[in-house]
C-alpha cells in the first residue's frame, strides 16, 4: 500500500509539474493516450488505488481538485490493468463542472449520485 501512496503522490506532483491543470488539451490527451496495461489486476485494485489517492491528497502540500484527482486515479488504475475512464460533466443551474473516475460504468471514490447530478459531456 505504501508504494501505491507514493505513486499517487508522484502522480499528483507530475500533474502539477506538467502544467496539466492549466492545459486542458494536454491533460485530456494524457488520459486518452494512457493505455490499460495488459495484465490481471490485483485483488481489490480499485479500492486500493482509491485509498492510496485519498491518502496522497491528504499529504499533498497543495489543494487537489477533482480533475487532478481523477487523472491520477485513472493513470494508476490503468497501470494496474483496470479499464478505468475519466468522466467530466456539468450541471446547468447553478453551473458547476466536475470530473470523476468510472470503472465498469460505476463512479468510484465518489458520491454515488454524481452520475445523476452532472450531465456527462466527455468520457475518456
Amino acid at each position: 500500500m505504501r508504494l501505491l501512496v507514493w505513486r499517487a503522490l508522484a502522480g499528483l506532483a507530475g500533474f502539477d509539474l506538467m502544467g496539466l491543470g492549466h492545459n486542458f488539451e494536454a491533460m485530456h490527451r494524457s488520459v486518452c493516450q494512457c493505455r490499460v496495461r495488459e495484465r490481471i489486476p490485483p485483488p481489490n485494485a480499485v479500492d486500493r488505488v482509491c485509498d492510496a489517492v485519498n491518502r496522497a491528497c491528504v499529504w499533498y502540500p497543495w489543494r487537489v481538485r477533482c480533475l487532478q484527482r481523477s487523472v491520477v486515479t485513472v493513470w494508476l488504475l490503468r497501470h494496474l490493468g483496470v479499464p478505468a475512464k475519466m468522466a467530466m460533466g456539468a450541471q446547468t443551474y447553478p453551473f458547476t463542472a466536475h470530473a470523476w473516475t468510472e470503472v465498469d460504468g460505476r463512479a468510484v471514490n465518489e458520491r454515488r449520485e454524481v452520475q445523476k447530478i452532472y450531465a456527462v459531456w466527455e468520457r475518456c
